[in-house]
Protein backbone atom coordinates (compact mmCIF):
# COMPACT_ATOMS: atom_id res chain seq x y z
CA UNK A 1 0.00 0.00 0.00
CA UNK A 2 1.31 3.55 -1.04
CA UNK A 3 0.38 6.21 1.10
CA UNK A 4 0.56 9.77 -0.61
CA UNK A 5 1.76 13.31 1.51
CA UNK A 6 0.23 15.99 0.07
CA UNK A 7 1.78 19.54 1.43
CA UNK A 8 -0.78 22.21 1.46
CA UNK A 9 -0.12 26.28 1.23
CA UNK A 10 -1.18 26.47 5.14
CA UNK A 11 1.47 23.69 6.05
CA UNK A 12 4.11 25.61 3.84
CA UNK A 13 3.62 29.06 5.71
CA UNK A 14 3.67 27.25 9.12
CA UNK A 15 6.92 25.84 8.08
CA UNK A 16 8.57 28.85 6.84
CA UNK A 17 7.23 30.65 10.13
CA UNK A 18 8.28 28.52 12.85
CA UNK A 19 12.22 27.67 13.88
CA UNK A 20 13.82 25.82 16.23
CA UNK A 21 16.47 27.91 17.94
CA UNK A 22 20.05 26.57 19.67
CA UNK A 23 18.10 25.91 23.20
CA UNK A 24 16.30 23.26 21.87
CA UNK A 25 12.59 25.34 21.87
CA UNK A 26 10.40 26.04 19.01
CA UNK A 27 9.00 29.48 18.37
CA UNK A 28 6.11 30.12 15.73
CA UNK A 29 5.21 33.72 14.56
CA UNK A 30 2.94 35.11 11.62
CA UNK A 31 5.57 36.55 8.88
CA UNK A 32 9.14 37.91 8.20
CA UNK A 33 7.88 41.39 8.65
CA UNK A 34 8.41 43.50 11.45
CA UNK A 35 6.66 46.52 12.48
CA UNK A 36 6.89 49.50 14.04
CA UNK A 37 5.41 49.66 18.03
CA UNK A 38 6.02 51.33 21.71
CA UNK A 39 6.82 47.35 23.23
CA UNK A 40 9.64 47.94 24.38
CA UNK A 41 9.82 50.28 27.18
CA UNK A 42 12.16 53.07 27.54
CA UNK A 43 13.25 53.38 31.55
CA UNK A 44 15.15 56.03 33.32
CA UNK A 45 17.47 54.11 35.91
CA UNK A 46 19.24 56.75 37.87
CA UNK A 47 17.43 55.96 40.78
CA UNK A 48 19.69 52.72 41.06
CA UNK A 49 22.39 55.14 42.60
CA UNK A 50 19.85 56.64 45.44
CA UNK A 51 20.20 56.21 48.75
CA UNK A 52 16.48 55.64 49.38
CA UNK A 53 15.46 52.02 49.61
CA UNK A 54 11.95 53.06 48.77
CA UNK A 55 13.12 54.71 44.97
CA UNK A 56 15.37 51.91 44.49
CA UNK A 57 12.34 49.38 45.17
CA UNK A 58 10.18 51.53 42.84
CA UNK A 59 12.77 51.43 39.92
CA UNK A 60 12.80 47.52 40.10
CA UNK A 61 9.40 47.23 40.48
CA UNK A 62 9.56 49.31 36.93
CA UNK A 63 12.05 46.90 35.51
CA UNK A 64 10.27 43.77 36.47
CA UNK A 65 7.46 44.45 34.93
CA UNK A 66 9.18 44.63 31.87
CA UNK A 67 11.18 41.52 32.65
CA UNK A 68 8.03 39.62 33.08
CA UNK A 69 6.41 41.17 30.48
CA UNK A 70 8.29 42.01 27.48
CA UNK A 71 11.87 40.87 28.01
CA UNK A 72 13.13 43.55 26.88
CA UNK A 73 13.60 47.14 28.45
CA UNK A 74 15.98 50.48 27.22
CA UNK A 75 17.69 52.18 29.90
CA UNK A 76 18.80 55.62 30.25
CA UNK A 77 20.57 57.58 32.51
CA UNK A 78 22.68 54.85 33.74
CA UNK A 79 25.95 56.35 34.42
CA UNK A 80 27.95 54.97 31.90
CA UNK A 81 30.64 57.18 30.32
CA UNK A 82 29.42 56.46 26.60
CA UNK A 83 32.66 58.00 24.86
CA UNK A 84 34.22 54.39 26.37
CA UNK A 85 31.11 52.82 23.50
CA UNK A 86 32.34 55.46 20.57
CA UNK A 87 36.12 54.20 21.03
CA UNK A 88 34.71 50.31 21.08
CA UNK A 89 33.08 51.34 17.73
CA UNK A 90 36.31 52.88 16.71
CA UNK A 91 38.52 49.70 16.80
CA UNK A 92 35.69 47.50 15.42
CA UNK A 93 35.80 49.33 12.29
CA UNK A 94 39.51 49.17 12.01
CA UNK A 95 39.49 45.22 13.11
CA UNK A 96 36.94 44.29 11.03
CA UNK A 97 38.00 46.52 8.11
CA UNK A 98 41.26 44.10 8.21
CA UNK A 99 41.90 41.38 5.06
CA UNK A 100 40.29 38.05 6.28
CA UNK A 101 43.77 36.49 6.81
CA UNK A 102 44.18 38.77 9.69
CA UNK A 103 41.05 38.24 11.33
CA UNK A 104 41.87 34.49 11.05
CA UNK A 105 45.00 34.86 13.15
CA UNK A 106 42.21 35.17 16.11
CA UNK A 107 39.86 32.55 14.53
CA UNK A 108 37.44 31.07 17.54
CA UNK A 109 38.00 27.42 15.93
CA UNK A 110 41.46 27.82 17.59
CA UNK A 111 39.72 27.45 21.17
CA UNK A 112 37.14 24.82 20.45
CA UNK A 113 35.33 25.16 24.05
CA UNK A 114 35.03 28.67 24.39
CA UNK A 115 32.99 31.30 22.29
CA UNK A 116 35.94 34.02 22.06
CA UNK A 117 37.84 34.84 19.16
CA UNK A 118 36.63 35.74 15.81
CA UNK A 119 33.64 34.57 13.72
CA UNK A 120 33.29 35.25 10.26
CA UNK A 121 31.27 36.48 8.15
CA UNK A 122 28.44 33.66 6.54
CA UNK A 123 29.89 31.50 9.12
CA UNK A 124 26.63 30.70 10.86
CA UNK A 125 22.64 30.43 9.65
CA UNK A 126 20.97 30.09 12.51
CA UNK A 127 17.32 29.76 10.80
CA UNK A 128 18.38 27.70 7.74
CA UNK A 129 17.79 30.80 5.37
CA UNK A 130 18.68 30.62 1.84
CA UNK A 131 21.83 32.49 2.44
CA UNK A 132 24.19 32.41 5.56
CA UNK A 133 23.63 35.12 8.44
CA UNK A 134 25.27 38.12 7.53
CA UNK A 135 27.69 39.26 10.26
CA UNK A 136 31.05 38.73 11.46
CA UNK A 137 31.90 39.23 15.35
CA UNK A 138 34.94 39.26 17.36
CA UNK A 139 34.00 37.87 20.87
CA UNK A 140 36.55 38.28 24.28
CA UNK A 141 36.04 37.09 28.35
CA UNK A 142 35.99 39.24 30.95
CA UNK A 143 39.69 39.34 32.37
CA UNK A 144 39.17 41.06 36.03
CA UNK A 145 42.50 42.54 37.49
CA UNK A 146 43.27 40.67 40.88
CA UNK A 147 44.36 43.34 43.24
CA UNK A 148 47.18 42.61 46.14
CA UNK A 149 46.43 40.23 48.54
CA UNK A 150 43.51 38.68 46.66
CA UNK A 151 43.21 34.99 46.73
CA UNK A 152 44.53 33.66 42.83
CA UNK A 153 41.70 30.57 43.26
CA UNK A 154 38.92 32.84 43.44
CA UNK A 155 40.06 34.10 39.84
CA UNK A 156 39.86 31.41 37.25
CA UNK A 157 42.05 31.23 34.53
CA UNK A 158 39.81 33.20 31.77
CA UNK A 159 40.88 32.56 28.05
CA UNK A 160 41.28 35.46 25.28
CA UNK A 161 42.55 35.61 21.83
CA UNK A 162 43.34 39.15 21.28
CA UNK A 163 44.89 40.75 17.57
CA UNK A 164 48.50 41.58 18.29
CA UNK A 165 48.71 44.01 15.69
CA UNK A 166 46.31 46.53 17.26
CA UNK A 167 47.96 48.54 20.20
CA UNK A 168 44.66 50.24 21.76
CA UNK A 169 42.11 47.65 20.69
CA UNK A 170 42.48 44.72 23.99
CA UNK A 171 42.60 48.47 26.42
CA UNK A 172 39.69 50.19 24.51
CA UNK A 173 37.97 47.32 24.94
CA UNK A 174 38.26 46.20 28.32
CA UNK A 175 38.06 49.23 29.77
CA UNK A 176 34.30 49.68 28.26
CA UNK A 177 33.86 46.13 29.44
CA UNK A 178 34.67 46.92 33.25
CA UNK A 179 32.11 49.99 32.96
CA UNK A 180 29.65 47.36 32.07
CA UNK A 181 30.58 45.22 34.72
CA UNK A 182 29.90 47.73 37.61
CA UNK A 183 26.23 48.76 35.77
CA UNK A 184 25.14 45.25 35.50
CA UNK A 185 26.32 44.63 39.16
CA UNK A 186 23.70 47.66 40.16
CA UNK A 187 21.17 45.75 37.43
CA UNK A 188 21.44 42.43 39.44
CA UNK A 189 19.99 44.31 42.70
CA UNK A 190 16.83 45.82 40.66
CA UNK A 191 16.49 42.17 39.19
CA UNK A 192 16.66 40.70 42.79
CA UNK A 193 14.62 43.60 44.28
CA UNK A 194 11.79 42.93 41.16
CA UNK A 195 12.00 39.14 42.28
CA UNK A 196 10.77 39.76 46.02
CA UNK A 197 14.58 39.10 47.52
CA UNK A 198 17.58 41.06 49.40
CA UNK A 199 19.00 44.24 46.89
CA UNK A 200 22.32 41.77 48.28
CA UNK A 201 20.95 38.19 47.10
CA UNK A 202 22.92 37.81 44.11
CA UNK A 203 26.54 39.19 45.42
CA UNK A 204 28.34 36.39 45.87
CA UNK A 205 27.49 34.91 42.37
CA UNK A 206 29.13 38.05 40.55
CA UNK A 207 31.82 38.83 42.24
CA UNK A 208 33.65 36.68 39.47
CA UNK A 209 30.93 37.44 37.05
CA UNK A 210 30.36 35.56 33.51
CA UNK A 211 30.54 39.28 31.43
CA UNK A 212 32.01 37.79 27.90
CA UNK A 213 31.41 40.86 25.02
CA UNK A 214 31.66 40.90 21.52
CA UNK A 215 31.77 43.55 18.83
CA UNK A 216 29.39 42.83 15.79
CA UNK A 217 29.39 43.96 12.02
CA UNK A 218 26.46 43.81 9.55
CA UNK A 219 27.14 44.95 6.15
CA UNK A 220 24.15 46.57 3.94
CA UNK A 221 21.59 43.57 3.15
CA UNK A 222 20.44 43.44 0.48
CA UNK A 223 18.24 39.99 0.26
CA UNK A 224 14.98 39.99 1.39
CA UNK A 225 14.27 39.30 5.09
CA UNK A 226 12.56 35.83 4.12
CA UNK A 227 15.95 34.85 2.66
CA UNK A 228 18.47 36.20 5.07
CA UNK A 229 19.24 37.11 8.38
CA UNK A 230 21.38 39.72 9.61
CA UNK A 231 21.81 37.51 12.99
CA UNK A 232 18.99 34.52 12.61
CA UNK A 233 16.63 34.72 15.56
CA UNK A 234 17.96 33.58 19.67
CA UNK A 235 18.29 33.62 23.02
CA UNK A 236 20.85 35.19 24.80
CA UNK A 237 22.71 32.30 27.19
CA UNK A 238 23.70 33.70 30.50
CA UNK A 239 21.22 36.17 33.17
CA UNK A 240 21.23 39.51 30.95
CA UNK A 241 22.69 40.86 28.35
CA UNK A 242 23.45 45.08 27.28
CA UNK A 243 23.26 45.97 23.81
CA UNK A 244 25.28 49.41 22.47
CA UNK A 245 23.79 50.10 19.23
CA UNK A 246 24.54 52.50 16.29
CA UNK A 247 21.48 52.01 13.99
CA UNK A 248 18.57 50.11 13.69
CA UNK A 249 18.50 46.70 12.80
CA UNK A 250 17.56 44.55 16.15
CA UNK A 251 14.39 43.40 16.57
CA UNK A 252 12.01 40.92 19.07
CA UNK A 253 9.37 38.55 18.62
CA UNK A 254 6.44 39.76 20.57
CA UNK A 255 3.93 37.35 22.30
CA UNK A 256 1.45 37.25 19.55
CA UNK A 257 3.78 36.05 17.36
CA UNK A 258 4.74 39.51 15.59
CA UNK A 259 7.82 40.97 14.92
CA UNK A 260 8.63 44.18 16.64
CA UNK A 261 11.67 46.81 15.62
CA UNK A 262 13.41 47.77 18.53
CA UNK A 263 14.27 51.87 18.40
CA UNK A 264 17.26 53.15 18.81
CA UNK A 265 17.75 55.69 21.73
CA UNK A 266 20.35 58.10 22.29
CA UNK A 267 22.88 56.76 24.71
CA UNK A 268 21.23 53.94 26.11
CA UNK A 269 21.40 50.41 26.47
CA UNK A 270 18.89 47.59 25.73
CA UNK A 271 18.73 45.09 28.32
CA UNK A 272 17.44 41.55 27.57
CA UNK A 273 16.66 39.03 30.02
CA UNK A 274 18.89 34.85 28.75
CA UNK A 275 18.02 32.06 28.94
CA UNK A 276 20.12 30.96 32.92
CA UNK A 277 17.55 34.07 34.29
CA UNK A 278 14.90 32.27 32.75
CA UNK A 279 15.65 29.06 34.33
CA UNK A 280 16.30 30.48 37.86
CA UNK A 281 12.92 32.57 37.90
CA UNK A 282 11.04 29.41 36.56
CA UNK A 283 9.90 31.62 33.32
CA UNK A 284 8.68 34.40 35.58
CA UNK A 285 11.32 36.36 33.82
CA UNK A 286 10.78 35.82 29.80
CA UNK A 287 14.17 35.27 28.03
CA UNK A 288 12.45 36.78 24.45
CA UNK A 289 13.57 35.70 20.46
CA UNK A 290 15.34 38.85 18.89
CA UNK A 291 17.08 38.88 15.59
CA UNK A 292 18.50 41.44 13.83
CA UNK A 293 17.80 42.44 10.11
CA UNK A 294 20.14 45.18 8.62
CA UNK A 295 17.89 47.12 6.73
CA UNK A 296 19.25 50.59 7.67
CA UNK A 297 20.43 50.96 4.50
CA UNK A 298 24.47 51.56 6.16
CA UNK A 299 26.57 49.45 7.84
CA UNK A 300 25.34 48.81 11.10
CA UNK A 301 27.76 48.19 14.24
CA UNK A 302 26.55 46.72 17.83
CA UNK A 303 28.50 45.87 21.12
CA UNK A 304 26.29 43.21 23.36
CA UNK A 305 27.65 42.54 26.63
CA UNK A 306 26.87 39.06 28.62
CA UNK A 307 26.51 39.21 31.91
CA UNK A 308 25.83 36.17 34.22
CA UNK A 309 26.76 34.35 37.75
CA UNK A 310 30.09 32.83 38.10
CA UNK A 311 30.70 29.43 36.73
CA UNK A 312 30.57 27.32 39.99
CA UNK A 313 26.75 28.60 40.61
CA UNK A 314 24.20 25.91 40.91
CA UNK A 315 21.51 27.46 39.32
CA UNK A 316 18.59 26.43 41.69
CA UNK A 317 15.02 28.28 41.36
CA UNK A 318 13.80 30.98 43.05
CA UNK A 319 12.25 29.97 45.73
CA UNK A 320 9.65 32.70 45.27
CA UNK A 321 9.24 31.43 41.36
CA UNK A 322 8.25 27.90 42.55
CA UNK A 323 4.80 26.98 44.23
CA UNK A 324 2.50 23.91 44.08
CA UNK A 325 0.68 25.46 41.18
CA UNK A 326 3.87 26.14 39.52
CA UNK A 327 6.51 23.46 39.86
CA UNK A 328 9.94 23.58 38.82
CA UNK A 329 10.21 23.17 35.12
CA UNK A 330 14.50 22.92 34.44
CA UNK A 331 16.83 20.35 35.53
CA UNK A 332 19.93 22.22 38.23
CA UNK A 333 23.17 22.36 36.60
CA UNK A 334 25.44 25.07 37.23
CA UNK A 335 25.91 28.16 35.33
CA UNK A 336 28.99 26.62 33.70
CA UNK A 337 27.66 23.67 32.81
CA UNK A 338 24.57 25.38 30.69
CA UNK A 339 27.46 28.28 29.39
CA UNK A 340 29.46 24.72 27.77
CA UNK A 341 26.43 23.00 26.72
CA UNK A 342 25.11 26.12 24.95
CA UNK A 343 28.67 27.02 23.26
CA UNK A 344 29.06 23.82 21.90
CA UNK A 345 25.62 23.19 20.28
CA UNK A 346 25.94 27.14 18.67
CA UNK A 347 29.69 26.31 16.96
CA UNK A 348 27.98 22.78 15.88
CA UNK A 349 25.35 25.41 14.52
CA UNK A 350 28.14 26.94 12.35
CA UNK A 351 30.19 24.36 11.07
CA UNK A 352 26.93 22.41 9.70
CA UNK A 353 26.21 25.30 7.70
CA UNK A 354 29.11 26.03 6.21
CA UNK A 355 28.70 22.18 4.94
CA UNK A 356 25.23 22.54 3.76
CA UNK A 357 24.63 26.15 2.91
CA UNK A 358 25.31 28.51 -0.16
CA UNK A 359 28.23 31.36 0.79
Amino acid sequence: MTTTTTTTATDTAKKLNSVELVNGKVVEFISNDAIEADYVPVIDVSRMYSPDLAERQALAEEIGHAARNVGFLTIVNHGVDMALAEAVFKQAKEFFNQEREKKMQVYTGLIPNEYIGYHPMHEYNANEKKYQDLYEAYNWNFEEDIGPGEDDTAHPPVANLWPTNLPEFQKTLGTYQAALVGLARRMTRMFALALKLPETAFDDYIKTPEASMRILHYPVQTASRDDQNGIGAHTDVEHFTMITQDCDGLEVLRKDGQWVKVRPVADSFVVNIADCFMRQTNDTFVSTVHRVINTSGKERYSCPFFFGFNRATVMTPIPSCVSEANPHKYPVTTAGEYYQWRTKRQKERGLGARTTKAK
